[in-house]
Order: structure tokens, then C-alpha cells, then sequence
């Protein structure tokens, strides 16, 4: 079993994230990240500009941010973001722990700003997604990170 097989799952049961979302997404992700690239993070989140085009799953690893949207019509999976963490500029992120949530922002090598809304729950989880963000984010960040503080 590959790095990326074995810290999915994990990652997912943190998060809280099914194991039929998961499943759904699995063959869309593994064509996105790298075999030996591990899962830092994995989430459902929402657009900030846009709340009702659908249902996203956010996926963190060392070296990609992926994105995926599942349609509310028809249920399709479509990729929305495949980026790796160097070609991603301007990334911020805005913790309120009285929303239980975290806005992710980000600006693709296309220019385009993506804003996304990572809800957690539980205003203590807010801060563990805070240190995972940072952890990633900053710069001379450390290359490795385990799932065990995602959200």
C-alpha cells in the first residue's frame, strides 16, 4: 500500500469525513496526488462567494492542494483546484472560533482567488486547523505533519 492509501483514511476518520465520501472521491484524488505523497488534511468545505454551487471536499497534502466539487443537481464529481503548495501565492486563512470555522484563501497560478469555509464543529478544532494551515503555510514550514492534528 502506497504513502497516500495509507494516510487517507486516517485523515478522513480526524476530520469526521465518511468513508462513502471518501470512496467516492478516491479514484478523482489518487489521479491528482502522487502515490508518496502523504494526506495532511482532508475536509468538506464550502465557497465563501458562493455557498449554494455545491458540496467541495478539500484535500492537504506536502505538496498539493486539491479541490473537488460534487453537484447538487446532478451529482457529478468535478475537479475544481490541483495545485501544488509552491505555485499557490498570497494563502491566508482566518480562524473564528465563534463560527466554528476557518476561511482558506488562496490564489491559483491562473490568477484566480479562491476562497473556501472549512467548518469544524467544535471551536477547539478551529485552532488545531490553525496549526496545520501554519504548519503548511509558513514559510520554512516543516516537510512533515501527520494527520493526527487535522481537523
Amino acid at each position: 500500500m502506497d504513502v497516500f492509501s495509507q494516510t487517507l483514511p486516517p485523515a478522513a476518520v480526524v476530520a469526521g469525513v465518511s468513508v462513502t465520501t471518501v470512496g467516492r472521491h478516491l479514484a478523482s484524488l489518487r489521479r491528482c496526488v502522487e502515490s508518496g505523497d502523504a494526506v495532511v488534511l482532508v475536509t468538506r468545505c464550502t465557497r465563501v462567494d458562493r455557498p449554494a454551487q455545491g458540496d467541495y471536499l478539500l484535500l492537504l497534502t506536502h505538496q498539493r492542494l486539491v479541490v473537488m466539487r460534487r453537484t447538487r443537481l446532478l451529482r457529478r464529481l468535478r475537479l475544481h483546484l490541483n495545485a501544488e503548495l509552491r505555485h499557490l501565492t498570497n494563502v491566508t486563512w482566518n480562524p473564528d472560533p465563534h463560527l466554528s470555522g476557518v476561511e482558506l484563501a488562496a490564489t491559483a497560478i491562473d490568477g484566480i482567488r479562491e476562497r473556501f469555509l472549512i467548518r469544524v464543529g467544535d471551536p477547539k478544532r478551529v485552532w488545531q486547523l490553525d496549526a496545520v494551515l501554519n504548519h503548511r503555510f509558513r514559510p520554512g514550514a516543516a516537510t512533515r505533519i501527520g494527520p493526527a492534528l487535522a481537523t
